[in-house]
């Protein structure tokens, strides 16, 4: 049978306001998240047996209890009919990077899974099993334009998203999510917070959305960069780009990314930031 394919698209958060640590001991955040042109391939062969390889530059760096072995146990857990299969994962993007690589392969992988059973596993029970299987799951199912909200699975799309330039630089140096976030230290939430944050619309508006963009941040930088200090230096090397608007850290990290106007602008930015830092994981792209 010919096999299924899916992309595992990289995620960035634009913006990230952590606003305490909750009872449960996740933490509420706010966050404009969009998704870039490219990711990790993921692939299925239906069938009876449920199998995994993965490929790839960051093959190595993936634990072998990987998010698309534990979405396809809880998508059968969820329906016992549900055919499995051998999925393939050619792993292209840096691994602990904040990027939500592992979500969006989880993501792709019911995707996947929804396609190869004809509306055995519904949009609804993929909704069901999302949120279960990550904080980041949920935005990464439709992969688009979104605020996040709650610890991530709160998600209201986007209007009017514009196009841009997006360059993406990596050190090599892995962060762990819970690590940046125990760094941070954010205050216990004495309740659920009661504000109701409606989501944007940038109208296709580039200049609207690097002004709403701009002016926020990204709680997590500060911490992430005590932890890996290299950090700092992939911020000043993309903030010295010519037509960078907006340099930020993604997420935790150790990922960062430069916003231009015009994506041949973030291309040619690429060239040069992989000359002056050739070990660095470097990409330039646009969204998705």
């Amino acid at each position: 049978m010919t096999a299924l394919r899916d992309t595992g698209f990289a995620k960035i958060n634009l913006t990230l306001d952590v606003l305490g640590r909750r009872a449960d001991g996740f933490h509420e955040i706010e966050s404009l998240v969009a998704f870039a042109a490219l990711g990790d391939h993921v692939e299925l062969e239906p069938g009876d047996t449920l199998a995994l390889a993965v490929e790839g530059p960051f093959a190595c760096a993936l634990s072998s209890d990987n998010l698309v072995i534990q979405a396809a146990e809880a998508a059968k857990a969820l329906k016992s009919t549900l055919r499995l299969g051998r999925f393939r994962l050619v792993k292209l993007l840096p691994v602990a990077a904040g990027l939500g690589g592992g979500s969006a392969d989880a993501a792709a992988a019911l995707r996947l899974l929804a396609r190869a059973n004809h509306g055995t596993l519904s949009k609804s029970d993929i909704d069901t099993l999302a949120p279960k299987l990550g904080s980041d799951v949920p935005v990464c199912l439709d992969s688009r334009p979104a605020l996040i909200t709650g610890r991530g699975e709160c998600v209201k799309p986007v209007s009017g998203f514009p196009s841009c330039g997006v360059l993406l630089a990596n050190p090599g140096v892995p962060l762990g999510t819970q690590a940046v976030y125990a760094a941070h230290g954010a205050e216990p939430l004495p309740a659920a917070p009661l504000r109701t944050v409606e989501a944007p619309d940038f109208a296709g508006d580039f200049a609207r959305f690097i002004n709403y963009v701009a002016p926020r941040g990204n709680a997590l930088e500060v911490p992430a960069t005590q932890l890996a200090p290299v950090v700092n230096q992939v911020l000043t090397a993309l903030a010295d780009l010519d037509g960078a608007l907006v340099v930020r850290l993604s997420g935790s990290g150790a990922t960062c990314f430069a916003l231009f106007e015009m994506e041949d602008e973030a291309h040619h930015a690429a060239a040069r930031l992989s000359a002056a830092h050739p070990h660095w994981w470097i990409a330039a792209t646009t969204w998705r």
